[in-house]
């Protein structure tokens, strides 16, 4: 966390709710599955992709719709779509904030029309933006401009265009989701990526929403600068080996340990390993794991195994006595 500010408060948070409307979506749905506009999605208000009864677009198609042109009638389509009822959709919602750890967070409906029962936090909200932006059918969704979808009955297609003005005046923009009712205000979802680092931001209640979004990204990129502590192809160390060929062996790591790190502050890997192992020991095998501590946080961690192959001292005996042995 670079920067926050009431990131616990309680507060609505209009369509930026859609962000995990899109990612259940992705995650549960074929993007060529047909999703049809219900009696329940007719008509809904708010901001609309103006769904006919019983059209039917492509979940690709309806996503487009929900997150560029923030469709209400397309949300409730693709809850229905996904959990066979809103209601169940909406407990789906729920559950997957809790696995994301978005604990003050709940969800009473796919759109985010105001209802006291549909509140999140920024801090919350920001890691579910972080945890669908890992998806890269989501990622490439939210960065999408402008895009045509087909509109039954007429002979043209609607066209959608993001309502994110980030993403054409910020360089380095990625997405993700506006927001805005008037209980609510201005709510936005922000993410922008620049020099390996990538950051994802929430602003809620917000007048200036698209002016602060760029405020607080130029500090952070100005202030933090993305540092590698160390490497997949670096050593981590060695550990020794019982009963081995060799006494010790060389660890690796099996992601990068990577963090954003400001002027004068420094990062330390700490090894959870035990102090020896015994043979034989093989290539990848597991041995703990490291974690990048920055003033005594802990921000990132990676599996520790082994990088080379250790075999048993015992093997190779009992090889020599078998052979000697052997009747010729």
């Amino acid at each position: 966390m670079l920067f926050s500010y009431n990131m616990y408060e309680r507060l609505p948070m209009a369509s930026t709710t859609k962000v995990m409307t899109a990612l259940l979506a992705i995650e549960n749905g074929n993007p060529e599955d047909e999703v049809t506009c219900s009696e329940n999605a007719f008509g809904v208000p708010g901001t609309s992709i103006y769904l006919a009864l019983g059209e039917t677009l492509t979940l690709e198609e309806m996503l487009l719709g929900l997150m560029l042109a923030s469709g209400n009638d397309a949300a409730v389509a693709i809850s229905e779509h996904i959990g066979g009822t809103t209601e169940d959709f909406v407990a789906m919602m729920n559950e997957r904030a809790k696995q994301i750890g978005a604990t003050q967070t709940h969800f009473a409906n796919p759109h985010g029309l105001p209802d006291d029962n549909h509140y999140t936090t920024a801090y919350d909200l920001a890691r579910i933006a972080r945890e669908a932006m890992g998806n890269a059918a989501f990622r490439q969704l939210v960065s999408t401009q402008h895009a045509s979808i087909p509109w039954e009955g007429r002979d043209y297609d609607r066209q959608l265009n993001n309502k994110n003005r980030l993403l054409s005046s910020y360089p380095g923009a990625t997405g993700i989701k506006t927001g805005y009712t008037s209980r609510a205000g201005r709510c936005l979802v922000f993410g922008a990526s620049r020099d390996g680092m990538e950051l994802v931001g929430v602003v809620l209640g917000c007048s200036d929403w698209f002016d602060e979004a760029e405020r607080l990204l130029d500090a952070c990129f100005h202030t933090y600068g993305m540092t590698r502590v160390l490497g997949l192809t670096e050593s981590a160390g060695h550990i020794a080996v019982e009963g081995g060929k060799q006494e010790w062996v060389d660890m690796c790591l099996m992601s990068a340990l990577s963090v954003p790190l400001s002027e004068g502050e420094s990062a330390q890997v700490v090894l959870d390993v035990p102090s020896s192992i015994q043979a034989p020991v093989y290539p990848g095998m597991h041995l703990g794991t490291a974690r990048l501590v920055v003033a005594g946080q802990t921000y990132a961690s990676s599996e520790v195994v082994a990088s080379e192959r250790v075999d048993s001292r015992r093997v190779t005996l009992d090889v020599r006595r078998v052979m000697a042995n052997w009747p010729l």
